[in-house]
């Protein structure tokens, strides 16, 4: 029995904002409160990704400025990996948070903004 957790919500899986050492997903299947210890760590790593990620915005700004060219080739290529990683991380919390959206009943789980044929998960 469940005890006041709706059966779709308990079985869902969490994706978690990290992957395994092959560099795939981990996910987590809790029991939908999103208290659990792991949860929690994973709510604690989303908020420091997501921190990063604003750090991160404001050093480009900076670096590039208003286009005065003072920015190096090396540290355009490093600033766009960065971006890169970040941009990925970003995705992933943006994945993870949507696939835990309340559905109401009736809905037909079409996403009205999603190219007919497009994957919204990719």
């Amino acid at each position: 029995m469940f005890h006041g957790h709706d059966a779709a919500t308990v079985g869902r899986p969490r994706l978690l904002p990290w992957s395994n050492l092959d560099g795939n997903p981990c996910y987590l299947v809790g029991d939908g409160t999103g208290s659990s210890y792991l949860s929690r760590v994973a709510d604690n790593v989303e908020s420091v990704q997501l921190g990063m990620a604003d750090d991160l915005l404001s050093h480009a700004t900076d670096l590039l400025g208003d286009g005065d060219g003072k920015a190096t080739a090396p540290q355009l290529r490093f600033l766009a990996a960065r971006l890169a990683e970040s941009l990925r991380d970003v995705h992933r919390i943006a994945r993870s948070r949507g696939a835990r959206l309340h559905v109401p009943d009736g809905d037909d789980g079409e996403c009205s903004d999603v190219a007919p044929g497009a994957r919204p998960d990719s």
